[in-house]
């Protein structure tokens, strides 16, 4: 019997460092010199922001540079337990169903002088709420919910919705504050906020630089400033920090995290799937949707591809999530089923033959490409037509993101999501509703239970979720559920952090120390 191994090409053993590889690695050694001597750390990402738009902070390629770092957020979210604490709110209480009074922080400034006050808080509130600004923190947090702001006095602040909303606190743990004087019209490359680091500059495909802002109403941070650089490459990424080039690696591979006094493994609340278009044939097909469940070998690539830490997946949220369902089963690999699905299928007049494009992203997640060649692989093996394309970030998020292009054929979207903020709402609706923007599914049963589920509180509002969770997984069985993500740091010998479940998505400069 062939191996799974051999059969889909999974690569054993750790990747050997070239020559291109170490001249990336050693070309920033006098950069790197001089950052070390300032107490400037650096940071090497997987890829370059596609912007910095602080109401894009929710997205983690803007938020590992931006969130709680450049721009803060109006509440905070405790991602161990879910747990609200105080940020450029101090206070808060329910005035009824719809309505909330906060207190805000006193004697915060924005980077450009700007007052941080009721009257400023309410306007950066409805920039994120711009639907023509299109910010993904309105779109992945908030879907139909709008929100509007009443100044009571200079520090304290009314907001209503057009629903009841139980755990608005919560929800505005993800809305970042900008300065009033961003344009309204426009995303920005140059965010300001109210943060304890200020954007420098942006030298586009070299480096993203932060400093200090010594006007911070908080404790002042030990670290001075600090410098983003991006390489694809894990195995270069692994190497800078081990050699000094680089302070802190937040995502490596799992064939990189050798050194167990350099590297981290945490659970990320990353949850990785496929999400299929549903409206294309011969997607449009629920037993080929279940037939490619079948095929997909959940096991093969755990412990060679991706870590034998990652636990199975069977809905969009994390385990320590609220809403999440503990009675869903994982899909079992039965390729032989698959077969006689599609063949089912094809009998019934679907074009079976018709190829399906897998939409993958570059450094998505570590060996994010070869697990696309893998599932492609495993999806051929049963009789599909199935071919892979990888594209970089930014091409990667038209497919991500509605409108959806009219003409495009049947898709499967290379995706994972990032919720760590205690509660389902902050997944479903996005991903699932009718109105969702980056929905592939419209069912009104299931848009009537998600509004429900939204305006619920306690154990009922539990249920609800998990009710949801199960049609999604089901009876529409929309996606090729994968895995709850594991993910892996590398952090310098001349620094103390350590990385925690939000590391992939915000990177808090003021929590590293020197050694």
């Amino acid at each position: 019997m062939i191996s799974t191994t051999r059969m889909f090409g999974i690569r054993q053993g750790h990747w050997v460092i070239g020559a291109a590889a170490m001249a990336a690695v050693f070309g920033v050694m006098a950069t790197a010199q001089t950052a070390q001597a300032q107490k400037i750390v650096t940071v090497v990402l997987s890829e370059e922001p596609e912007g910095l738009d602080g109401c894009n902070s929710n997205r983690s390629t803007v938020g590992r540079v931006a969130k709680q770092n450049i721009v803060e957020t109006f509440t905070e979210i405790n991602p161990k337990d879910g747990s609200i604490t105080p940020r450029l709110a101090t206070s808060w209480s329910k005035i009824n169903d719809t309505t909330w009074q906060f207190k805000l922080r006193q004697g915060v400034k924005f980077h450009d002088g700007a007052p941080f006050n009721a009257a400023n808080a309410a306007k950066a509130i409805s920039r994120t709420m711009d639907s023509a600004l299109d910010c993904e923190t309105r779109t992945k947090s908030f879907g139909d919910l709008k929100l509007t702001s009443k100044v009571i006095d200079d520090y304290t602040l009314e907001i209503s919705a057009n629903k009841p909303v139980p755990i608005l606190p919560t929800r505005m743990g993800v809305v970042s504050l900008s300065s009033p004087n961003t344009p309204t019209d426009k995303l920005v490359l140059n965010p300001i906020g109210t943060g304890p680091y200020e954007f420098d500059k942006w030298t586009p495909g070299q480096e993203i630089v932060l400093k200090r802002f010594d006007g911070y109403w908080g404790k002042k941070p030990v670290v001075e400033g600090a410098r983003f650089i991006w390489r694809s490459e894990s195995t270069v990424r692994a190497a800078m920090v081990k050699v000094g080039e680089a302070d802190i690696a937040p995502n490596i591979a799992v064939q990189d995290a050798t050194d167990p006094k350099m590297d981290f493994s945490y659970p990320n609340s990353e949850t990785t799937r496929l999400r299929l278009d549903v409206t294309r044939a011969p997607l449009d097909d629920k037993r080929i949707r279940l037939a490619l469940n079948y095929a997909f070998d959940r096991e093969a690539l755990r412990g060679s591809i991706l870590s034998k830490d990652i636990e199975h997946a069977t809905q969009i949220i994390v385990p320590s999530i609220s809403g999440h369902n503990p009675n869903l089963k994982v899909m079992k690999y039965d390729p032989a089923m698959a077969m006689k699905l599609i063949a089912e299928a094809k009998a019934a007049g679907t074009p079976v033959d018709k190829e399906i494009v897998i939409i993958g992203r570059t450094n998505i997640y570590p060996n994010g490409t070869e697990a696309m060649e893998a599932m492609m692989a495993m999806f051929q093996a049963v009789g599909l037509n199935v071919k892979l394309r990888m594209l970089e970030v930014g091409s990667w998020l038209k497919y991500l993101t509605k409108p959806y292009d009219e003409n495009r054929g049947p898709i499967m979207l290379q995706a994972q999501h990032d919720n760590n903020n205690g509660d389902a709402v902050f997944s479903i609706y996005n991903k699932f509703a009718c109105d969702g923007a980056q929905s592939s599914i419209c069912d009104k049963h299931l848009d009537e239970l998600i509004a429900k589920a939204s305006t619920q509180s306690g154990d009922e509002r539990r249920k609800t979720w998990q009710e949801v969770n199960r049609i999604i997984y089901e009876d529409i069985l929309s996606d090729v559920w994968m895995y709850h993500m594991v993910g892996y740091s590398r952090v310098g010998n001349r620094i103390n952090f350590t990385p925690s479940i939000s590391t992939n998505s915000e990177l808090h400069l003021e929590a590293i120390t020197f050694k």
